[in-house]
């Protein structure tokens, strides 16, 4: 029980804002072909985000003590060489279950793999240009694979899974920071650049802008009636407008969880245009 209590506990803080969403993703982008896989599409997803988190938490676990205690380093869950060897024995974990799916599959898990290395041993995390880099691509591949595993045939995607996926990564990659307004003072600790830090005044403004933007764009992309769409935007808008004006960790915490949100419903979206438009839309 302690084992699954240590498991769980490196990938606990990541539910709302990756394992959710993202599994979400899946099941309508893929879209889910038997409602068996989707304990397969959270499993692939959990266990390549042990992967990065165990790697990600034995860099620097004097910092995870005074700013992340309950992280299972610190909180004395695991030691530090347990935890190293952890993460090195996850790696064959991963590709040998990913290689049971589907040889692309495999690839992104191999993948996953070296960028997981770069981010962290080789240190691109230090600087928000590169970790913003290195966690798109990150998060690419964990949807590429999860919808892979969702769908009928596990080597390719259908062409609305694909749109979804670009579309996804587009949006990710312009808000990805809203996770790291939370992070400000320990980062700053350890000289960590992130986007907020380097640039406080335009990382808020692009909240702001960019959800309430997108929100309208993958509204008219799948084809979502005026009053969903007012509703999506104007959720957009106040998230928005608190990460401009709420300027406190806490405040930030929550900006954080209300973005994660608005991030599952955009992941959602494939779902109306499958629903109202897909049939249609082949049909002539």
């Amino acid at each position: 029980m302690l084992y699954l209590q240590i498991l769980y506990s490196f990938t606990s803080d990541d539910i709302t804002t990756t394992i959710i969403p993202i599994t979400l993703f899946a099941v309508v982008a893929g879209p889910l072909c038997d409602f068996q896989r989707c304990s397969h599409i959270v499993f692939w997803i959990w266990l390549h985000l042990l992967h990065f988190n165990v790697a990600n938490q034995i860099i620097d676990p004097q910092e995870d003590g005074k700013n992340k205690s309950s992280r299972p380093i610190p909180a004395g869950l695991i030691s530090l060489e347990g935890a190293v060897v952890l993460r090195w024995a996850l790696i064959p974990i991963c590709l040998v279950i990913s290689a049971c799916y589907s040889s692309q599959v495999f690839g992104l898990s191999f993948v996953l793999t070296l960028f997981i290395i770069f981010y962290n041993e080789l240190k691109a995390h230090e600087h928000w240009i590169s970790k913003n880099f290195i966690t798109a691509v990150g998060y690419a591949c964990f949807e590429i694979g999860s919808t892979l595993i969702a769908g009928k045939d596990m080597s390719r995607l259908e062409p609305t899974a694909i749109s979804a996926i670009f579309l996804s990564l587009a949006v990710f990659t312009s808000t990805l920071h809203a996770q790291d307004f939370k992070d400000v003072e320990g980062d700053r600790l350890i000289g960590r650049q992130t986007l907020p830090i380097a640039f406080p005044n335009i990382a808020r403004t692009s909240m702001l802008v960019a959800l309430p933007l997108w929100s309208i764009f993958l509204s008219c992309v799948w084809g979502m009636d005026t009053l969903s769409t007012l509703a999506f935007t104007g959720y957009a808008a106040m998230v928005g407008v608190r990460f401009m004006t709420c300027k406190t960790s806490q405040s930030a915490r929550m900006s954080c969880k209300l973005y994660s949100l608005w991030f599952s419903v955009a992941n959602l979206l494939p779902a109306y245009w499958r629903y109202f438009h897909e049939a249609q839309a082949y049909s002539f």
